[in-house]
C-alpha cells in the first residue's frame, strides 16, 4: 500500500477508471453481441435496428477514451458491410 498522499489518490483514481471502463467495455460487447446474433439469424431488419443503438454507444466509449478510434471504425465498418451483405441476400 502507498504511504505518499499523492499515490493513494492514483490508486483510487485508478481504480474508479477501471471500473468505469470495464462497464462502457462490457456494454459495447453486449451492443455488438446483439448485433452478431441478429446477422447470423438472418434478420436484417433486426440487425439494422441493433446496429443503430450499437453506434451511439460504441463512439461514447470511443469519446471516453475505452476504445482506439480506428478499432471502433473496423468494428463498425465489419458489421455494416455484413448487414449490407445480409439485405443483398435478402433482395
Amino acid at each position: 500500500m502507498a504511504n505518499i498522499k499523492s499515490a493513494i489518490k492514483r490508486i483510487k483514481v485508478t481504480e474508479k477508471r477501471r471500473l468505469e471502463n470495464q462497464s462502457r467495455t462490457s456494454r459495447v460487447r453486449t451492443f455488438v453481441k446483439k448485433v452478431e446474433d441478429a446477422i447470423k439469424s438472418g434478420d436484417a431488419t433486426a440487425a439494422d435496428t441493433a446496429f443503430q443503438a450499437l453506434q451511439p454507444e460504441i463512439q461514447r466509449s470511443q469519446s471516453k477514451g475505452t476504445f482506439h478510434k480506428n478499432a471502433v471504425a473496423r468494428t463498425l465498418s465489419r458489421l455494416s458491410g455484413k448487414i449490407v451483405a445480409l439485405k443483398g441476400k435478402a433482395a
